[in-house]
Protein backbone atom coordinates (compact mmCIF):
# COMPACT_ATOMS: atom_id res chain seq x y z
CA UNK A 1 0.00 0.00 0.00
CA UNK A 2 1.38 3.38 -1.01
CA UNK A 3 2.02 5.64 1.95
CA UNK A 4 3.60 8.98 2.81
CA UNK A 5 4.68 9.90 6.34
CA UNK A 6 5.75 13.44 7.17
CA UNK A 7 7.84 14.60 10.10
CA UNK A 8 9.76 17.63 11.27
CA UNK A 9 7.03 20.02 12.22
CA UNK A 10 6.87 21.89 15.50
CA UNK A 11 6.93 25.28 17.14
CA UNK A 12 9.50 27.70 15.75
CA UNK A 13 10.16 31.41 15.92
CA UNK A 14 9.83 33.78 13.00
CA UNK A 15 13.11 34.04 11.17
CA UNK A 16 14.20 30.49 11.99
CA UNK A 17 14.78 27.73 9.49
CA UNK A 18 12.91 24.46 9.45
CA UNK A 19 13.21 21.23 7.53
CA UNK A 20 10.38 18.80 6.92
CA UNK A 21 10.76 15.23 5.74
CA UNK A 22 8.45 12.75 4.09
CA UNK A 23 9.20 9.06 3.79
CA UNK A 24 7.48 7.22 0.98
CA UNK A 25 6.71 3.53 0.85
CA UNK A 26 4.68 1.11 -1.20
CA UNK A 27 5.50 2.55 -4.62
CA UNK A 28 8.52 3.32 -6.80
CA UNK A 29 9.35 6.72 -5.36
CA UNK A 30 12.03 7.65 -7.88
CA UNK A 31 9.56 7.40 -10.77
CA UNK A 32 7.06 9.87 -9.35
CA UNK A 33 6.71 13.61 -9.20
CA UNK A 34 6.19 14.82 -5.65
CA UNK A 35 5.06 17.95 -3.89
CA UNK A 36 4.21 19.78 -0.69
CA UNK A 37 0.93 21.44 0.19
CA UNK A 38 0.31 23.94 2.97
CA UNK A 39 -2.96 24.41 4.79
CA UNK A 40 -3.15 27.49 6.96
CA UNK A 41 -5.68 27.48 9.81
CA UNK A 42 -9.19 27.87 8.44
CA UNK A 43 -8.04 27.89 4.82
CA UNK A 44 -7.82 25.49 1.92
CA UNK A 45 -4.76 23.49 1.05
CA UNK A 46 -2.43 25.20 -1.38
CA UNK A 47 0.42 23.66 -3.32
CA UNK A 48 3.72 25.35 -2.47
CA UNK A 49 6.43 23.22 -4.05
CA UNK A 50 6.85 20.50 -6.64
CA UNK A 51 9.73 18.34 -7.74
CA UNK A 52 9.72 16.02 -10.70
CA UNK A 53 11.31 12.62 -10.95
CA UNK A 54 14.45 14.22 -12.39
CA UNK A 55 14.83 16.59 -9.46
CA UNK A 56 13.64 19.77 -11.15
CA UNK A 57 11.82 21.98 -8.68
CA UNK A 58 9.11 24.61 -8.97
CA UNK A 59 7.57 26.85 -6.34
CA UNK A 60 4.50 28.91 -5.71
CA UNK A 61 5.26 32.60 -6.07
CA UNK A 62 4.47 33.18 -2.41
CA UNK A 63 7.35 31.00 -1.21
CA UNK A 64 10.02 31.48 -3.85
CA UNK A 65 13.38 32.25 -2.34
CA UNK A 66 12.49 30.82 1.08
CA UNK A 67 11.34 27.27 0.39
CA UNK A 68 13.48 24.54 -1.10
CA UNK A 69 12.15 21.15 -2.09
CA UNK A 70 14.50 18.24 -2.60
CA UNK A 71 14.45 14.48 -2.74
CA UNK A 72 16.66 11.52 -1.98
CA UNK A 73 15.64 8.63 -4.18
CA UNK A 74 18.06 6.30 -2.42
CA UNK A 75 16.01 6.37 0.76
CA UNK A 76 12.62 7.36 -0.67
CA UNK A 77 12.54 10.67 1.13
CA UNK A 78 11.16 14.06 0.15
CA UNK A 79 12.28 17.22 1.93
CA UNK A 80 11.08 20.77 2.34
CA UNK A 81 13.46 23.32 3.80
CA UNK A 82 12.08 26.67 4.87
CA UNK A 83 14.32 29.65 5.51
CA UNK A 84 13.29 32.87 7.26
CA UNK A 85 10.08 31.27 8.37
CA UNK A 86 7.13 33.63 8.81
CA UNK A 87 3.96 33.53 10.94
CA UNK A 88 1.94 33.02 7.75
CA UNK A 89 3.80 29.74 7.22
CA UNK A 90 1.89 28.36 10.18
CA UNK A 91 -0.28 25.40 9.31
CA UNK A 92 -0.18 21.79 8.29
CA UNK A 93 2.22 20.66 5.61
CA UNK A 94 1.29 17.68 3.50
CA UNK A 95 3.54 15.58 1.34
CA UNK A 96 1.86 14.43 -1.88
CA UNK A 97 2.45 12.24 -4.85
CA UNK A 98 1.40 13.77 -8.14
CA UNK A 99 1.26 12.80 -11.79
CA UNK A 100 2.13 16.35 -12.82
CA UNK A 101 1.92 19.84 -11.35
CA UNK A 102 -1.60 20.57 -12.60
CA UNK A 103 -3.03 17.26 -11.47
CA UNK A 104 -4.58 16.64 -8.08
CA UNK A 105 -2.43 14.54 -5.78
CA UNK A 106 -2.91 10.82 -5.95
CA UNK A 107 -1.64 10.23 -2.43
CA UNK A 108 -1.57 12.48 0.65
CA UNK A 109 0.43 12.11 3.80
CA UNK A 110 -1.21 12.72 7.15
CA UNK A 111 0.49 16.09 7.52
CA UNK A 112 2.89 17.68 9.95
CA UNK A 113 1.98 20.78 11.96
CA UNK A 114 4.15 23.88 11.92
CA UNK A 115 3.49 26.79 14.24
CA UNK A 116 5.47 29.99 13.86
CA UNK A 117 5.54 32.46 16.72
CA UNK A 118 6.22 36.10 16.01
Amino acid sequence: QARLVESGGGLVQAGDSLSLSCVASGFTFRQWNMGWYHQAPGKERDAVAWINANGNAEYADSVKGRFKISRNNSNNTLFLHIDNIKPEDTGTYFCVRIAHRQAPPTIWGQGTQVTVSS
